[in-house]
């Protein structure tokens, strides 16, 4: 554990405005997309309250600027011949965005992924099996990058169907699995279809990422008990870095601020929220110069966890992890309704195996339904616990055993049937 992690709040400040006066000298005399966006801000930033000084940066944003500068857009900081890396967002909420990294940066971001496993406990003796098909989307590229940086055997399990990758596993005696938690639980249910028991297998840790799950109690119970093991939320964003790792007390996810300075502000005011509140993340990195990200709306709801952990780490605690995204919070019957809060409620149940949430409108207002597969008889009680939960009543189809889409990726379980309304220019 770094010395950073357990320091004063103002000792912690001081690194990160630091860090920040040196990476805008390199951004301000080359960078056009922020040339542009910091022309009228006054300089230097002295502390963190000069930070709201600067203007946000949103997705948006950056989608029109690589529109208006094809192919890559003008955030970047140095000549294209300087980056060697080019990944690209998975295009869940819009049109993929393209990020390039130079090898300082790309250094930068396998340090990160280094945090993430340190936190698990994860040593250069351990193997590390990584479950993911290597595309453009960056997804677990950075965490195979950590391990080599760890020194640790690491096998890529690209290219692999589920059962190759748990027979891989098995062969190798892989001690430590990286995937999303989505994927971890099917590879659980592949396992069980073919007479493979996880839970006796040679892993010890799981990191995930990619979507919300291991910080939600009922999955992370689930994933654990399905592999024996000790299950960890990891936060990042293609577009601003691996900024998130949960430690060994497992109440979510710690920014790591030795890379980043975050802020959590209403989405509405854009004003800070209080320690216990929910409200949007906000980003800067403090190292990936050549393509910037400063104060960056992630579009992530979490929950201001404070400062304080019996980890000992000081690093801000986001309470639950990643909460959901601020357009993906559905409003039922003037009942928040998070998708983090229905996976907690359905997967403290074993028998369900998988579910879809579906949206429609009924009149003015938004309505939940949900196909579960589950036994018939099951959806009573899953009703009177939703019920319990959220003070909501809510339809519930069983549905067969193996009928609803599995995931290697980011998990796509909210079908939105509400009609689109159209408007005429």
């Amino acid at each position: 554990m770094s010395h950073l992690a357990t320091a004063t709040r103002a000792q912690i400040a001081a690194h990160q405005i630091e860090r920040l006066r040196l990476g805008l000298a390199h951004i301000l005399p080359r960078n056009h997309f922020y040339q542009r966006k910091l022309a009228n801000i006054s300089l230097p930033i002295k502390n963190l309250d000069d930070l709201r000084r600067l203007p946000f940066t949103t997705k948006q944003e950056l989608i029109t600027d690589q529109e208006t500068n094809p192919p890559f857009g003008s955030n970047l900081t140095y000549p294209i011949s300087d980056y060697i890396r080019l990944h690209q967002t998975s295009g869940t909420t819009g049109h993929p965005l393209k990020l390039l990294d130079t090898q300082e940066s790309w250094e930068w971001w396998a340090e990160c992924w280094s945090q993430v496993y340190e936190a698990a406990g994860v040593k250069r003796d351990d193997i590390i099996f990584i479950a993911f098909g290597f595309g453009p989307f960056i997804g677990f590229w950075s965490a195979y990058e950590g391990a080599k940086r760890l020194g640790a055997l690491t096998v890529a399990g690209g290219g692999m169907d589920s059962l190759q990758r748990l027979r891989a596993i098995q062969e190798v005696k892989a001690t430590v699995l990286v995937c999303t938690p989505s994927y971890a639980l099917r590879l659980a249910e592949v396992a069980q279809e073919h007479g493979i028991t996880t839970s006796e297998s040679s892993i010890r840790v799981t990191i995930h990422a990619g979507e919300p799950g291991t910080s939600i109690v009922a999955t992370r119970q689930r994933i654990e008990k399905a592999w024996g093991a000790r299950a960890y939320d990891h936060a990042g964003m293609t577009e601003i870095g691996a900024f998130g790792f949960a430690c060994s007390e497992q109440r979510g996810v710690h920014v790591n601020e030795r890379e980043f300075i975050a802020e959590i502000i209403d989405p509405q005011t854009e004003q800070p929220v209080k320690e216990g509140e929910i409200g949007e993340l906000v980003l800067t990195n403090l190292g990936r110069w050549g393509t910037p990200g400063l104060r960056y709306r992630s579009g992530d709801l979490v929950r201001h966890g404070g400062y304080q952990c019996k980890c000992g780490r000081t690093f801000l605690n986001l309470d639950g992890g990643v909460l959901g995204r601020a357009d993906d919070m559905l409003i039922i019957r003037g009942v928040n309704v998070y998708p983090s809060t229905l996976a907690d409620i359905l997967h403290r149940f074993p028998e369900v195996a998988e579910y879809r949430v579906i949206v429609t409108k009924k009149g003015p207002l938004d309505e939940i339904s949900l196909q579960v597969e589950c036994p018939a008889e099951l959806t009573t009680h899953i009703q009177e616990e939703l019920h319990s939960s959220l003070s909501l009543r809510m339809p519930i189809e069983a549905v067969p055993t193996g009928s609803l889409p599995r995931f290697e990726l980011k998990a796509k379980r909210v079908e939105d049937r509400r009609p689109r309304v159209w408007q005429s220019s």
